[in-house]
């Protein structure tokens, strides 16, 4: 396996840590997280004025001279495709990608090829410096199959280590919009009795729960008050429709993020989304609350109606705040555009 020496000296007052004081003078390219760092001393790959150390938490003097020895990044052995992307963003260490509906974000069983992850490969090529030792886009959140939008993606592994701790922060700006069946409002008695639901002041609802994946159907995400993983999400109406109202579309945003969070927490608070066929289903809508045309479209809409539409976060390197927004996608537009006009 090829290998590439990093040599350098530690700068004036250096932490106590040796992988703190390596993470903070280790040249910019050579994009090493601190996490790398710490197992590439244990492994025995980090030598301090001539000396293999393994301790991370060795100390180390001013002036010292490190020689890094690093593998040069493996290639993946997932295929890289051409497949054509929407690209929101990119440089040397990251690209912002606004997903199609219909595209799968990593391979899997189920999904071998067409994902994200094979058209980031094809498209990134020697501009992937190494995440984790490979040649691959860091992935460090994901959007559903179904759902459209924003995903930011690491090209290399400081990237990478900067932009997953923000997510663990919950620092990360993220926005979505959602059409759901009914009108949540603080004044429904109903949801006054729904457990985790709460309204914050200018008709937020809050949904604070556990998720854990269902015991019995797999594809699904269980609402839980023990066990599992802390979820909260927060979504406001922004608009209705329908006389009686009977659809809302919503901006929601999320505090956590864990798998099929929104789609979980709005069925789980009785208002599910169109078109979603793991939790929303299809509703009876109220006869003559909306045209025939659109309550057609709503009854046949494909997919989840869920776009990710804002984006915002801290360049995990440069430290620009940066934010994106992405419309929505010509199905959804086309639904809203029945609704606000039908």
């Amino acid at each position: 396996m090829p290998l590439r020496q990093i040599r350098f000296l530690i700068d004036e007052t250096p932490p106590q840590r040796l992988d703190k004081a390596l993470a903070r003078d280790v040249p910019v390219e050579a994009a090493l997280s601190r996490t790398r760092i710490a197992r590439l001393i244990t492994e025995g790959a980090v030598a301090v004025d001539g000396r293999i150390v393994k301790d991370p938490k060795a100390r180390v003097a001013e002036g010292a001279e490190v020689e890094i020895e690093i593998e040069e990044a493996q290639e993946s052995h997932i295929r890289p495709e051409d497949i054509a992307l929407d690209i929101v963003f990119e440089d040397n260490d990251l690209i912002v990608v606004n997903k199609p509906a219909g595209m799968v974000v990593h391979p899997a069983p189920g999904s071998p090829s067409g994902t994200l992850v094979n058209a980031l490969l094809a498209h990134c090529g020697e501009s992937l410096s190494g995440v984790g030792g490979m040649k691959r886009p860091g992935i460090v959140h994901r959007i559903d199959k179904e759902t459209s939008g924003l995903l930011v993606v690491a090209k290399s592994d400081a990237a990478h280590h900067g932009l997953a701790a923000q997510f663990e922060a919950h620092t990360v700006e993220r926005y979505y919009q959602a059409l759901v069946y009914g009108v949540p409002d603080a004044n429904d008695p109903r949801l006054r009795g729904v457990k985790g639901a709460n309204f914050e002041p200018g008709n937020i609802l809050k949904i604070t729960t556990q998720l854990a994946r269902h015991k019995s159907d797999r594809q699904r995400q269980a609402v839980l008050f023990q066990g599992g993983r802390h979820a909260i999400t927060r979504a406001r109406t922004t608009e209705r429709f329908g006389s009686p109202a009977v659809i809302a579309l919503m901006e929601c945003w999320l505090e956590t993020g864990r798998t099929h969070q929104i789609r979980a927490h709005l069925a789980h608070a009785g208002h599910g989304l169109i078109g979603d066929p793991v939790y929303g289903g299809k509703r009876k809508l109220a006869r003559a609350a909306l045209s025939e045309a659109s309550s057609e479209a709503v009854t046949k809409f494909p997919r989840q109606a869920l776009h990710a539409a804002v984006l915002g976060y801290a360049h995990p390197v440069t430290g620009e705040k940066l934010r994106f927004e992405a419309p929505l996608p010509q199905d959804l537009a086309e639904l809203l555009g029945l609704l606000r006009h039908g």
